[in-house]
C-alpha cells in the first residue's frame, strides 16, 4: 500500500494529484526548481525538495534528481503527472529499481509506445487501423504532416503542402525534436486538414480488466496543441463509437498495459479512423471524463499501482456532457505568442469544484497551477488554468463555459480567453462541425476584436478621477476655467487610442459621445452608469499604467497614455523588437539580404515553443543584432528591415 507519494511534476497536475492524496490519506512530497520555490504545488505538499540546476525547465526532466528526492523524503511511490518523464521507460525503470512504486504502466509498455513509428507497426500487427508512415512521399500524398517520432505537444510537427517545402520542414522538425525529446527521428504521414482528433480514455489493471472510459474530442487545436476538449465526442454514431473503444482496448491488451492511458485516433471525414499514438499517462484533458463519470482517475491510478483490481468489470456509463477550455497566457491575434508577467487576479465566477468533480448534473470546475501574484515566466508552458463545465446537454455545457469565461476577471498577461468564448459560441462548434483545422480556419473571425467598449473606457476615466481625488485638497482635474472638459486618454489592446472628455454641470455628468449617460456612482474600483434607463456596473482595477475594466458583458484592458509624452522617443518603423523573453534558436537571413513581407528572419524559443519573427515589409535586412543561442528580453532590438523604395 502506498503511504507516501512524490509527485514528479509541477503546476496544475501536481496540485491535482496532491488533492487526491489528501482525500486518500497519503503523505506527499513536491519537487521544485528555483522559480517554483513559492509556487502553490510546492506549498501544498507535506514536504518539498529543491531540484538543483542552472536551467529551471530541465530540472523537472532529470530522472536521477527525482529518484534521489523521493528517497531523501522517505517516499515509497512516484507519480510522474504528465509530461516527458511520464512516458520515459528509463525513468520508470529507475523508479522501480530504487525500490519505489511506479504509478504508471509497465516500463515495457511505455517503451513499446515510445516511438510513433514502432507503435504504428505494432498496432497494425494487432489489427488496429493506422495511417502509414511515408518513406518517400510523392505529389499524390500531399498535404503531409511531419511528426517527431519520440514526442508530442505540437513540437517537431510541420504541415507540408508542396514537395519543395518538405526538405526545410524535415530539417526544422528534426532540430526541434532533438532539442525537445533527445531524438531527431521524424516521419511523414498524410495530413487530413478536416480530420478529427478523437481519443479513448483507458484504465487497465493487472488482473485482466481493461476499461474504455468513453472518448474525448480534442479537435480544437492551435499549433497541433489542444485548446478545447469535450466528451462525449459530438456526432459519433453508436457503431463508430463502439469500434473506437474496441480498437483502444485491443491496443492496450497488445502491449500488456496497466494503469491510465489514452489511445489517440484521427477520425477522417469519411468516418474511418486511424491510430495515431498511445499516451502512456494521464492526459491534460482527463477532467472532462471525470465530470461525466464521477470517477477519480488519479485515485484509480493509485489503486492499480497498489495491485488492486478495478472496482467493476465495466466502467460507469457517462452522464451528460463536459467541455474543457485551456486558458493560456498568449495572444491568439499575434501568432499565439506567449505572454509573460505577473498574474494579478484570476477569478472565475460560479466555480463549484477545484481539482475534483462536485456531485450534480451541472457544475463548473477549475484546475489551475497559478494564483494571484504568480509570475508567468518563459521556462514553462503558458497554461494558466483549465476551466471545465458539465451539464445534461452539450449546448448547456458550452453556454455555461462561455459565460464563465466572459465574466472571469483575469488581470495580468494577455490570454486567449476571448477566443475561447468566441469558439464556444461559434455556430460551427455548436453544430458539432469540429476538426483539427477549425481554429486555423476561423482565427480571423474568432480574434476580431470589436475594440474597447466606449462606456467601459468612460468608466475607467471616472474611476481614475475618483482615485485621484482621494487625499487631495482640490478635486481631480480642477481647473480655473470650469467650462473646459476633463480629458483622459487610453490605448486599447488592439492599439486604438481613446480620448474621454467630460465635465460635470448642473444636470450631472456630460460626457462627449455618451448622451443621456447618468453617473450613479464613481469609486476608485467601481463605477455605475445609467444609459437609457439601464444601469450597468463596472469594476475597475489598475496596476501601474494598466487598467482592467470588467463587467458582465466582458473585459476591457487599457493602458493609460501619458499626458506629457517624451517627444524624443520614436520607434523605427523597420525595427523588430523581441515580443517576449526567449532564446534565439536560429536565423534565416543575413545582413544585406532582400526580404519580403512575412518572410521568417529568425526563431525565438519561449515556453517550450518556437516563434517566428518575420519581416514586416518588403525591403532589405539592414541590421541583425542577435545570434543563435543568445537570450533576449522583451523589447530587445533583434533586426532592422529597411523598406523598399
Amino acid at each position: 500500500m502506498i503511504t507516501h507519494l512524490l509527485v514528479a511534476n509541477r503546476g496544475e497536475i501536481a496540485r491535482r494529484v496532491l488533492r487526491t492524496c489528501r482525500h486518500l490519506g497519503i503523505a506527499t512530497t513536491a519537487v521544485f526548481a528555483d522559480p517554483d520555490a513559492d509556487a502553490p504545488h510546492t506549498r501544498e505538499a507535506d514536504t518539498a525538495v529543491r531540484l538543483p540546476g542552472a536551467a529551471p525547465a530541465d530540472t523537472y526532466l532529470r530522472g536521477d534528481l527525482l529518484v534521489a528526492a523521493a528517497l531523501a523524503a522517505g517516499a515509497d511511490a512516484v507519480h510522474p503527472g504528465y509530461g516527458f518523464l511520464s512516458e520515459d521507460a528509463e525513468f520508470a525503470r529507475a523508479v522501480v529499481g530504487a525500490g519505489l512504486t511506479w504509478v504508471g504502466p509497465p516500463p515495457a509498455a511505455i517503451a513499446a509506445m515510445g516511438s510513433k513509428t514502432a507503435a504504428k507497426r505494432l498496432m497494425a500487427a494487432a489489427g488496429v487501423p493506422v495511417l502509414d508512415a511515408l518513406a518517400a512521399p510523392t505529389e499524390a500524398d500531399l498535404p503531409l504532416l511531419v511528426k517527431a517520432a519520440a514526442g508530442g505537444g505540437g513540437r517537431g510537427m510541420r504541415v507540408v503542402r508542396r514537395l519543395d517545402e518538405l526538405a526545410p520542414a524535415l530539417a526544422a522538425a528534426r532540430a526541434e525534436a532533438a532539442k525537445s525529446f533527445g531524438s531527431d527521428e521524424v516521419f511523414c504521414e498524410r495530413y487530413l486538414p478536416t480530420g478529427r482528433h478523437v481519443e479513448v480514455q483507458l484504465l487497465a489493471d493487472a488482473h485482466g480488466t481493461v476499461w474504455a472510459v468513453g472518448e474525448r474530442d480534442c479537435s480544437l487545436q492551435r499549433r497541433h496543441q489542444k485548446v478545447i476538449e469535450e466528451t462525449p465526442a459530438p456526432g459519433l454514431d453508436d457503431a463508430t463509437r463502439a469500434a473506437l473503444h474496441a480498437a483502444a482496448v485491443t491496443a492496450a491488451r497488445a502491449i500488456g498495459y496497466t494503469g491510465a492511458g489514452t489511445a489517440e485516433f484521427l477520425l477522417a471525414p469519411d468516418g474511418r479512423f486511424h491510430f495515431l499514438e498511445m499516451n502512456t499517462r494521464l492526459q491534460v484533458e482527463h477532467p472532462v471524463t471525470e465530470c461525466v463519470t464521477g470517477l477519480d482517475l488519479v485515485a484509480l491510478q493509485l489503486r492499480v499501482a497498489e495491485g488492486e483490481p478495478l472496482p467493476a468489470p465495466h466502467p460507469p456509463a457517462p452522464r451528460g456532457h463536459a467541455i474543457e477550455a485551456r486558458l493560456y497566457a498568449e495572444d491568439p491575434a499575434h501568432d499565439w505568442q506567449p505572454r509573460t508577467g505577473t498574474l494579478h487576479l484570476l477569478d472565475i465566477p460560479g466555480v463549484t469544484a477545484e481539482f475534483t468533480t462536485a456531485p450534480g448534473d451541472t457544475g463548473l470546475r477549475l484546475d489551475s497551477g497559478v494564483e494571484p501574484g504568480s509570475s508567468i515566466g518563459v521556462h514553462y508552458d503558458p497554461l494558466l488554468a483549465k476551466v471545465i463545465a458539465w451539464a445534461p446537454t452539450r449546448a448547456a455545457a458550452a453556454r455555461r463555459l462561455a459565460d464563465a469565461l466572459t465574466r472571469a476577471r483575469i488581470h495580468g498577461p494577455a490570454t486567449n480567453r476571448d477566443l475561447l468564448g468566441a469558439a464556444l459560441r461559434h455556430p460551427g462548434f455548436l453544430a458539432g462541425r469540429v476538426h483539427t483545422a477549425f481554429l486555423a480556419e476561423h482565427t480571423v473571425a474568432l480574434t476580431a476584436a470589436p475594440g474597447a467598449d466606449p462606456t467601459a473606457v468612460l468608466a475607467a476615466a471616472l474611476a481614475d478621477a475618483a482615485a485621484g481625488r482621494a487625499g487631495r485638497a482640490l478635486p481631480s482635474g480642477w481647473r480655473n476655467l470650469p467650462s473646459q472638459p476633463q480629458s483622459r486618454r487610453y490605448t486599447a489592446a488592439d492599439g486604438t487610442e481613446y480620448e474621454v472628455r467630460y465635465r460635470f454641470g448642473r444636470t450631472g455628468l456630460d460626457a462627449e459621445g455618451h448622451p443621456g449617460t447618468v453617473l450613479v456612482r464613481a469609486d476608485p474600483d467601481r463605477v455605475v452608469l445609467d444609459t437609457g434607463g439601464v444601469r450597468r456596473g463596472y469594476r475597475v482595477a489598475r496596476y501601474g499604467d494598466l487598467v482592467h475594466v470588467d463587467s458582465p458583458a466582458g473585459a476591457t484592458v487599457l493602458t493609460a497614455v501619458d499626458r506629457f509624452p517624451d517627444p524624443a522617443v520614436r520607434a523605427d518603423p523597420g525595427a523588430l523588437l523581441a515580443p517576449m523573453p526567449g532564446t534565439v534558436v536560429r536565423t534565416a537571413a543575413t545582413v544585406g539580404d532582400t526580404v519580403t513581407a512575412g518572410q521568417p528572419l529568425l526563431w525565438l524559443e519561449a515556453m517550450k515553443m518556437e516563434h517566428r519573427v518575420t519581416a514586416p515589409a518588403d525591403g532589405t535586412l539592414a541590421e541583425l543584432r542577435v545570434a543563435p543561442g543568445q537570450q533576449v528580453e522583451p523589447g530587445t532590438l533583434l533586426a532592422v528591415v529597411r523598406p523598399a523604395p
